[in-house]
């Protein structure tokens, strides 16, 4: 009897544990491309695209009309399959000053630039960072960013289906750089490529950047729209 004790208590240290996680609104999970695509300049354009949109006003307005008032942010970087990396772990953002010190954290970041594009890759580490977030969430919420199509692992469509079914959403920013990738344009339009096969579940949405120099304008829009939780058609 003492045995099966002590062999439960884990369970139930476990369980107690999971059961006391501080409740967001929102788990969001920034997975930003830097792969070989993607230049100094731009790759700085990008990092300040998100420094200024999660510090902007709207955005600290629209997490406090929140039932919470509270997000939680984690910053991953990819590149091909055999590369990702969690940047910034779990942050819960509540207030002005909690997004002026997570802007910081990432502007000191190092950063690195690897060769090929594996959405799946992205995918799939970021359904992994949200498994392990400690923060409960009412909703869960992977947002890729990039200017090319996957090139490396598996489909983006199979990583894309397997998020959805865990009742992940996946939104899209695709950045409509018109430098092709390893000196070939894409299939199709990147903006189609994303609706089709990167984005999925309930309500999840596509906001364009026409350029790194736009990427900024695109972040803030994106964020408002998960954070308030809007339906694909709103603005």
């Amino acid at each position: 009897m003492r045995r099966r004790a002590l062999l439960a208590a884990p369970a139930l240290f476990a369980s107690a544990r999971a059961r006391a996680a501080e409740p967001v609104d929102l788990l969001l999970v920034l997975a930003v491309d830097v792969s070989r695509s993607i230049d100094e300049e731009e790759a700085r354009l990008q990092r300040q695209g998100y420094r200024n949109g999660l510090t902007d006003p709207r955005v600290i307005e629209a997490i406090g009309r929140g039932m919470v008032g509270a997000i939680a942010v984690a910053y991953v970087e990819w590149a091909g399959v055999e590369y990702q990396r969690l940047v910034l772990p779990w942050t819960r953002i509540a207030t002005a000053a909690d997004a002026e010190r997570w802007a910081q954290m990432l502007d000191e970041a190092p950063r690195v630039s690897l060769s090929w594009t594996s959405i799946s890759g992205a995918i799939d580490f970021s359904r992994r960072v949200l498994a392990e977030a400690p923060f409960e969430g009412t909703r869960r919420v992977i947002d890729v960013s990039g200017d090319g199509v996957n090139n490396s692992g598996r489909p983006a469509e199979h990583a894309r289906d397997e998020a959805v079914a865990e009742g992940i959403i996946i939104n899209g920013l695709p950045i409509m750089n018109d430098r092709p990738g390893f000196g070939r344009l894409p299939p199709i339009p990147l903006d189609e490529y994303f609706a089709r096969n990167v984005i999925g579940g309930p309500g999840s949405f596509v906001i364009v950047a026409e350029d790194f120099e736009a990427f900024g304008t695109a972040v803030r829009r994106k964020l408002i729209r998960e954070i308030a939780g809007l339906p694909a058609a709103a603005g």
